[in-house]
């Protein structure tokens, strides 16, 4: 099986040790991706929703590099500072997600570096 490294300019650069991505057999397997804006490396938002869209905006970078989209996700991990952001994260993932999302498995945060609110890990088809 043939491993392939992918990298986006367009979504936040990847710190040492770890891929923006890794396509495999069939699957591109997305690192979890905070709310950074690409260029400037800042947390983008203050809201839930706003951090949400810009780390699912960071997944669609990296997933049109390895030649898919978010309508090829199978499944997402998503981690929240807060319990209490759940539901407007949920309301932002629906508007990426309107119709056949993804399975998906949460969990909480136990630190937030620069102001994070969210990160989202995601695999999709290739």
């Amino acid at each position: 099986m043939t491993k392939t490294i992918v990298h986006s300019t367009n979504a936040p650069r990847s710190l040492a040790g770890y891929s923006q991505a890794v396509k495999t057999g069939g699957l591109i397997f997305v690192s979890g991706q905070g709310p950074f804006d690409p260029k400037t490396g800042e947390v983008v938002g203050t809201t839930i929703q706003q951090q949400t869209g810009q780390c699912l905006s960071n997944i669609e970078a990296i997933l049109q590099e390895a030649g898919s989209t978010l309508d090829k996700a199978v499944s997402a991990t998503f981690i929240l500072a807060e319990e209490s952001d759940f539901a407007g994260m949920n309301e932002e993932w629906g508007k990426w997600f309107p119709t056949d999302p993804p399975a998906r498995q949460g969990a909480k945060l136990p630190i937030r570096p620069k102001g994070m609110k969210i990160s989202i890990a995601l695999i999709a088809e290739a």
